[in-house]
Protein backbone atom coordinates (compact mmCIF):
# COMPACT_ATOMS: atom_id res chain seq x y z
CA UNK A 1 0.00 0.00 0.00
CA UNK A 2 1.49 3.59 -0.81
CA UNK A 3 1.82 6.17 2.51
CA UNK A 4 2.73 9.95 2.08
CA UNK A 5 4.97 11.32 4.88
CA UNK A 6 3.43 14.31 6.70
CA UNK A 7 5.37 16.48 9.47
CA UNK A 8 3.95 16.34 13.07
CA UNK A 9 1.26 18.03 13.63
CA UNK A 10 -0.31 17.92 10.23
CA UNK A 11 -0.56 14.52 10.12
CA UNK A 12 -2.39 14.30 13.35
CA UNK A 13 -4.85 17.08 11.84
CA UNK A 14 -5.35 15.24 9.06
CA UNK A 15 -5.81 11.26 10.81
CA UNK A 16 -8.29 13.30 13.36
CA UNK A 17 -10.08 14.65 11.03
CA UNK A 18 -9.76 18.36 11.09
CA UNK A 19 -7.55 19.08 8.00
CA UNK A 20 -8.52 18.35 4.97
CA UNK A 21 -6.05 19.68 2.18
CA UNK A 22 -1.99 18.51 2.27
CA UNK A 23 -0.21 20.99 0.94
CA UNK A 24 2.87 20.10 -1.65
CA UNK A 25 4.94 21.61 -4.32
CA UNK A 26 3.83 18.94 -7.11
CA UNK A 27 0.85 17.88 -8.35
CA UNK A 28 -0.37 14.44 -8.13
CA UNK A 29 -2.88 11.88 -10.18
CA UNK A 30 -2.94 9.01 -7.17
CA UNK A 31 -6.55 8.46 -6.08
CA UNK A 32 -7.35 6.22 -3.68
CA UNK A 33 -6.47 5.46 -0.12
CA UNK A 34 -3.33 6.29 1.50
CA UNK A 35 -1.00 5.30 4.97
CA UNK A 36 -0.82 8.83 6.67
CA UNK A 37 3.48 8.75 7.83
CA UNK A 38 4.16 11.06 10.21
CA UNK A 39 7.95 12.12 9.72
CA UNK A 40 10.31 12.65 12.15
CA UNK A 41 11.18 15.75 11.91
CA UNK A 42 9.62 19.07 13.76
CA UNK A 43 11.04 21.40 15.81
CA UNK A 44 9.18 23.47 18.40
CA UNK A 45 9.55 26.35 15.88
CA UNK A 46 7.38 24.95 13.27
CA UNK A 47 5.31 23.24 16.01
CA UNK A 48 4.04 26.65 17.18
CA UNK A 49 4.03 28.23 13.50
CA UNK A 50 1.24 25.37 13.00
CA UNK A 51 -0.39 26.52 16.43
CA UNK A 52 -0.56 29.83 15.23
CA UNK A 53 -1.58 28.71 11.88
CA UNK A 54 -4.60 26.27 13.36
CA UNK A 55 -5.51 29.41 15.70
CA UNK A 56 -5.90 31.83 12.81
CA UNK A 57 -8.59 30.18 10.52
CA UNK A 58 -10.27 29.01 14.04
CA UNK A 59 -10.01 31.10 16.64
CA UNK A 60 -13.41 30.75 18.11
CA UNK A 61 -13.14 27.01 18.84
CA UNK A 62 -9.51 26.28 18.48
CA UNK A 63 -8.29 22.64 17.69
CA UNK A 64 -6.97 20.26 20.10
CA UNK A 65 -3.66 19.80 19.34
CA UNK A 66 -1.45 16.58 20.26
CA UNK A 67 1.21 17.88 22.67
CA UNK A 68 4.50 17.87 20.73
CA UNK A 69 6.52 15.67 22.83
CA UNK A 70 3.69 13.11 22.52
CA UNK A 71 3.20 13.45 19.00
CA UNK A 72 4.21 10.30 17.42
CA UNK A 73 6.57 10.82 14.68
CA UNK A 74 8.80 7.93 12.29
CA UNK A 75 6.08 5.98 11.40
CA UNK A 76 2.41 4.92 10.26
CA UNK A 77 -0.43 6.62 12.21
CA UNK A 78 -3.23 6.83 9.93
CA UNK A 79 -5.61 6.62 6.73
CA UNK A 80 -7.38 8.61 4.62
CA UNK A 81 -8.51 8.87 0.93
CA UNK A 82 -7.07 11.05 -1.58
CA UNK A 83 -9.93 12.48 -3.85
CA UNK A 84 -8.41 15.00 -5.99
CA UNK A 85 -5.62 17.58 -6.29
CA UNK A 86 -6.20 21.10 -6.88
CA UNK A 87 -3.73 23.75 -8.02
CA UNK A 88 -3.35 26.71 -5.75
CA UNK A 89 -5.52 29.10 -7.89
CA UNK A 90 -8.68 26.88 -6.96
CA UNK A 91 -8.80 27.54 -2.83
CA UNK A 92 -11.77 25.33 -1.13
CA UNK A 93 -10.90 25.16 2.41
CA UNK A 94 -8.39 27.26 4.52
CA UNK A 95 -6.28 24.22 4.64
CA UNK A 96 -4.69 25.41 1.29
CA UNK A 97 -2.19 27.11 0.76
CA UNK A 98 -2.84 29.52 -2.33
CA UNK A 99 1.12 28.68 -3.92
CA UNK A 100 0.76 24.64 -3.44
CA UNK A 101 -0.97 21.92 -5.46
CA UNK A 102 -3.69 20.94 -2.66
CA UNK A 103 -4.58 17.35 -1.95
CA UNK A 104 -7.98 16.54 -1.19
CA UNK A 105 -8.46 14.49 2.19
CA UNK A 106 -11.11 12.70 2.72
CA UNK A 107 -12.57 9.45 5.55
CA UNK A 108 -9.30 9.94 7.51
CA UNK A 109 -9.04 8.36 10.49
CA UNK A 110 -6.22 7.47 12.91
CA UNK A 111 -4.88 3.71 12.92
CA UNK A 112 -2.17 2.06 15.83
CA UNK A 113 1.16 3.49 15.62
CA UNK A 114 3.54 1.53 13.41
CA UNK A 115 7.11 2.29 13.04
CA UNK A 116 8.44 3.02 9.59
CA UNK A 117 11.19 4.78 7.97
CA UNK A 118 9.71 7.32 5.67
CA UNK A 119 10.26 8.54 2.17
CA UNK A 120 9.78 11.62 0.02
CA UNK A 121 6.67 11.24 -1.77
CA UNK A 122 4.20 8.20 -2.18
CA UNK A 123 6.05 5.40 -0.99
CA UNK A 124 5.16 1.66 -1.03
CA UNK A 125 5.26 0.73 2.80
CA UNK A 126 7.96 -2.54 3.67
CA UNK A 127 6.45 -5.85 3.24
CA UNK A 128 6.58 -6.74 7.05
CA UNK A 129 4.51 -3.07 7.98
CA UNK A 130 1.78 -4.19 5.11
CA UNK A 131 1.89 -7.66 7.04
CA UNK A 132 0.83 -6.11 10.40
CA UNK A 133 -1.34 -4.03 9.09
CA UNK A 134 -3.04 -6.89 7.37
CA UNK A 135 -2.92 -8.75 10.68
CA UNK A 136 -4.54 -5.89 12.81
CA UNK A 137 -7.48 -5.50 9.79
CA UNK A 138 -7.87 -9.31 9.78
CA UNK A 139 -8.17 -9.17 13.78
CA UNK A 140 -10.48 -6.27 13.64
CA UNK A 141 -8.11 -3.75 15.28
CA UNK A 142 -8.51 -1.68 11.85
CA UNK A 143 -11.63 -1.49 9.41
Amino acid sequence: MKALSIRQPWAWLIVNGHKDIENRTWPTRFRGRVLIHAGKGMTRAEFEDAAHFIAMISPIDPLPLADMAKAARGGIVGVATITGCLPGAQKVSPWHMGDQFGFQIADARPLPFLECKGALGFFDVPSDVAAQLRQMHDLGAIT
